[in-house]
C-alpha cells in the first residue's frame, strides 16, 4: 500500500499538470471502488477548476474552485497516470517518459479519467479496486470521517521527539505498532517504520511508552530523514507504485533493513532478522537495535 512518500510523489507529479486547469470532462467508468463513488461525481467534477493539490497522511487532496475537495486514496494498487498530447511540457524533466505515457492505451482498470483543458488527462487506475474517491466541502475537510482522527504529519514543522513522547505516553504496546497507528502519526507505514527504527537504533518490539526522550528525539529525526529521502527518490516501487509519469520510484534500492532478513546489517554486518508483529513483517538488526 502506498505510504506517505509515494502519495507525496504522486501529488508533486500531478501538481504541474493539474493546478489551475479546468476539468473539461470527468469520465466515470464504474459506480465505485472500495466504496461507492459520491452521487453525481462526474457532473460535480466536470467544469471545475483545480486550485491546488494537497496531501493529508496517505490521502491525496485535489482542491476545486467550487468549494469541494476530491479526496483520493490509492489503496493497494491505485495509480494516478498522466497522459495527453502535451505531457512533456508540464512534467519537468520527463519528456521522454511522457511520450511513453501518451502512447499508453486504455486499460480495463482505468476507472476514472479526468480530461483537462489543453489536451491532458489524469487516469485513476486500480487493478485491485481497494482505492477510493470522495468529494467533501473544502471548508470542512477536518470533519471527514477518514481525516478527522489522523495524527500529526511527520514532515511538518514542529514534529519532534516531544510530539512522539506525547503520542506514546502510557503505551505498553510495541513501538512499531505505535508508528503504524495513524491516529498517533499520519502517513508512516510498514516500510518506513522499519527503516526509521533501524536508523534510531530502537528494537521494533520495545514498548512505546518506555522509550526515553533522547531516543525519541533520534527517532523523530530518523522518521523525517527517511521520509524526506524517499520522497526525493520518488517513493519505493515494490509491486504497484508508479509515479504519475509511469516511472518507478527508486527508494527500494536504499533500504537498509526492509525485506533484507539474513543479509548483513549495513552498520555492523550482523545478519538482519524478521519477526511478525500484528500480521506485518518487521526487519531489524539484533545488535544495533535494542
Amino acid at each position: 500500500m502506498p505510504e506517505l512518500p509515494e502519495v507525496e510523489t504522486v501529488r508533486r507529479g500531478l501538481l504541474p499538470v493539474m493546478e489551475g486547469r479546468r476539468i473539461e470532462a470527468a469520465e466515470i467508468r464504474r459506480e465505485g471502488l472500495r466504496r461507492p463513488f459520491p452521487e453525481g461525481l462526474g457532473q460535480r467534477l466536470t467544469g471545475a477548476r483545480v486550485l491546488t493539490l494537497g496531501r493529508r497522511s496517505k490521502y491525496l487532496l485535489i482542491h476545486l474552485d467550487r468549494g469541494e475537495t476530491l479526496i483520493a486514496h490509492l489503496g493497494m494498487s491505485g495509480r494516478m497516470l498522466v497522459g495527453g498530447r502535451v505531457l512533456g511540457e508540464y512534467v519537468h524533466g520527463m519528456a521522454a517518459a511522457g511520450a511513453g505515457a501518451e502512447a499508453r492505451e486504455g486499460s480495463p482498470h482505468d476507472h476514472v479519467v479526468l480530461h483537462l483543458e489543453g489536451g491532458l488527462r489524469v487516469t485513476f487506475n486500480d487493478a485491485r479496486r481497494f482505492g477510493l474517491l470522495d468529494l467533501w466541502p473544502t471548508a470542512r475537510l477536518e470533519e471527514h470521517p477518514l481525516l478527522c482522527d489522523l495524527g500529526p504529519e511527520p514532515l511538518e514543522e514542529g514534529f519532534s521527539g516531544a510530539v512522539l513522547a506525547r503520542a506514546f505516553a502510557g503505551r505498553r504496546g510495541p513501538v512499531k505498532a505505535a508508528l503504524l497507528d495513524q491516529r498517533l502519526l499520519a502517513g508512516v507505514g510498514n516500510i518506513y517504520a522499519c527503516e526509521a527504527l533501524h536508523r534510531a537504533g530502537i528494537h521494533p518490539a520495545r514498548p512505546a511508552g518506555r522509550i526515553g526522550r533522547a531516543r525519541l528525539d533520534r527517532l523523530a529525526q530518523a522518521i523525517r530523514a527517511v521520509l524526506g529521502e524517499a520522497v526525493e527518490a520518488g517513493g519505493a516501487s515494490l509491486r504497484d507504485h508508479r509515479r504519475p509519469d509511469g516511472e518507478l520510484g527508486l527508494f527500494q534500492h536504499a533500504f537498509r533493513v526492509y525485506g533484507r532478513a539474513g543479509e548483513p546489517c549495513p552498520d555492523c554486518a550482523t545478519p538482519l532478522r524478521r519477526i511478525v508483529q500484528g500480521g506485518r513483517s518487521s526487519f531489524y538488526c539484533p545488535r544495533c537495535q535494542h
